[in-house]
């Protein structure tokens, strides 16, 4: 994607931004040579300073072919976003913009197919999401989670490269008070940018000379 490095995030808040918002989508090239995608929430891990994020898709889903066949794809998260009135700054001539998160990620896929190791990832995808549910399944017995299992083809995505966009007008320093004000009483999303730029200690100064 488009990056100028006043919006390069680096891989703390790639990791981050990814526990945050895990429902990703996953693209990879079908046997047309078009992007296939699907939406899905993956869990990650890292290994040693590498990125491996964990999902899984229902056997019908053609999507785990596509990986067999071409093991390189895209996965995409989409943080927080929202627009951002030029009202926040100091003067008249200024263009409305769109502030928001993202992480791409450039994966090599590897199947997950053997029972036990399917059952591993469900755990962690439901640790994930909500951990009370983790007993429920046991008591649901073995024979019911096999045949559930049976469903669905897991995968590992080893994260070769990514790119991380935190893109929250860090350049105009003169928007900052006004920007940080109106986020912090707006929407779920304007309220996650308001936290994002408490962490990357946007202050609140807005007397500062544009860059």
């Amino acid at each position: 994607m488009y990056l100028p490095p006043q919006f390069k995030g680096d891989r703390v808040q790639a990791a981050a931004l990814i526990n945050e918002n895990p429902f990703a989508s996953l693209i990879s090239v079908d046997d047309a040579g078009l992007p296939y995608v699907t939406h899905l929430p993956l869990h990650l891990e890292i290994h040693d300073e590498q990125m491996v994020l964990l999902g899984h898709v229902a056997k019908p889903n053609p999507h785990w072919r596509h990986l067999q066949a071409r093991p390189q794809a895209v996965v995409t998260f989409l943080g927080p976003h929202a627009y951002l009135s030029p009202k926040v700054y100091p003067d008249l001539a200024r263009v409305p913009t769109w502030n928001y998160l993202a992480v791409h990620c450039t994966v090599q896929a590897t199947l997950i197919e053997e029972p036990a190791a399917k059952d591993a990832l469900l755990k962690k995808l439901i640790g994930d999401h909500e951990p009370p549910y983790a007993q429920q399944w046991r008591d649901l017995g073995e024979e019911f989670g096999h045949k559930m299992m049976a469903g669905i083809v897991g995968f590992e995505l080893r994260v070769t490269d990514f790119q991380c966009k935190v893109k929250i007008n860090q350049h105009r320093r003169e928007s900052h008070a006004a920007m940080k004000a109106m986020y912090a009483t707006g929407n779920e999303d304007e309220r996650a940018l308001a936290t994002w730029m408490t962490r990357l200690g946007m202050a609140q100064d807005n007397t500062s000379s544009e860059t």
